[in-house]
């Protein structure tokens, strides 16, 4: 492990010495600050040539200074003779635009892919990508992890009866369908309707959820619209007690007072995006994925599998 190498911009440093924590290594030195006039300054303060690189970056808020800072710390250490850079992002931004599914908008998803491949990149680790497809694009390797299982390990611990795990729309199937299967349940969706691109509106449950305690897993909670109707919704259908595990909690706009209002019993979230003092709620609970990056960032470098992680 003395050719492996950890540096952090400012956007989860917390996490990335609790990866270093779980490795034994130490958090190499680097400044990462601000000119007079806003731009992003680095300077590498340790010799790195020919060492195997991790950069821990979340590009979470704000996304573009967070974002400029992973780019430009990428550069410095290509420039600085490193011999694989590994782009770490706990949370990809831009991902939510991952196709055209409207006439003259952007696929900021493959934007940002070429952002980080051009800055010098060699291999990107994320964590519950948005869609899988952004794995293609990037012309590098992507090793995609998940947090289900860090998630599902303390959901075990709950014993909850008679639960069936949901999806809140459509479009999250695939990763509700994972939780339902290891944690032994039945599967529910909830059928919702998007009004604009902060509203949605919840139209039917497909699935049986009467008398049953609910589990909503996700990949992101932004302003929490989706699910505060999904909460409101399946209550209406006479669910028992609600609990969410969601990976991101971006928790922007209106997240926390619509969290507040609605008959949610506990809210599990990862690590991955730094909450403020100010929005930890007695219901939110954190769980680190430190160990399970960790783990990952030690078989990368020791040229182990990955995927093994999650058999």
């Amino acid at each position: 492990m003395n050719k492996l190498a950890i540096f952090s911009g400012n956007a989860n440093r917390k996490l990335a010495e609790n990866i270093c924590t779980y490795l034994k290594v130490s958090l190499k030195d680097a400044l990462v600050s601000r000119f007079s006039e806003g731009e992003v300054q680095v300077r590498i303060n340790e010799n790195i040539r020919g060492l195997d690189v991790f950069v821990i970056q979340s590009v979470c808020s704000p996304p573009n200074e967070n974002l400029m800072e992973l780019l430009i710390l990428i550069d410095a250490l290509k420039r600085a003779s490193a011999k694989r850079i590994t782009a770490v992002l706990p949370y990809y931004a831009y991902a939510r635009q991952d196709r055209k599914d409207q006439p003259r908008v952007p696929i900021t998803a493959k934007l940002v892919a070429n952002l980080i491949t051009t800055a010098g990149a060699d291999r990107l680790l994320a964590i519950d990508l948005h869609a899988g497809q952004i794995q293609g694009f990037f012309d590098i390797p992507v090793d995609h992890l998940y947090a289900a299982p860090v998630f599902i390990e303390y959901l075990k611990q709950l014993n909850l009866s008679d639960t069936v795990v949901v999806s809140p729309d459509v479009g999250g199937i695939k990763m509700a369908r994972a939780f339902a299967k290891r944690l032994h349940t039945s599967l529910a969706i909830v059928d919702k309707r998007r009004i604009n691109t902060t509203q949605t509106q919840a139209m039917n449950v497909i699935g049986d959820v009467a008398g049953k305690n609910v589990i909503i897993v996700d990949d992101i909670l932004a302003t929490a619209g989706s699910l505060k109707e999904a909460v409101l919704v399946l209550k209406e259908r006479g669910a028992k007690e609600i609990y969410a595990a969601i990976t991101h909690s971006v928790l922007s706009g209106e997240a926390i007072e619509r969290i507040k209002s609605i008959p949610l019993r506990e809210l599990v979230v990862s690590d991955t995006i730094p909450i403020p003092h100010e929005k930890q709620l007695e219901n939110i609970r954190i769980l680190s994925i430190a160990n399970l990056l960790g783990e990952a960032i030690k078989r990368i470098h020791q040229e182990e599998s990955v995927s093994s992680l999650f058999v």
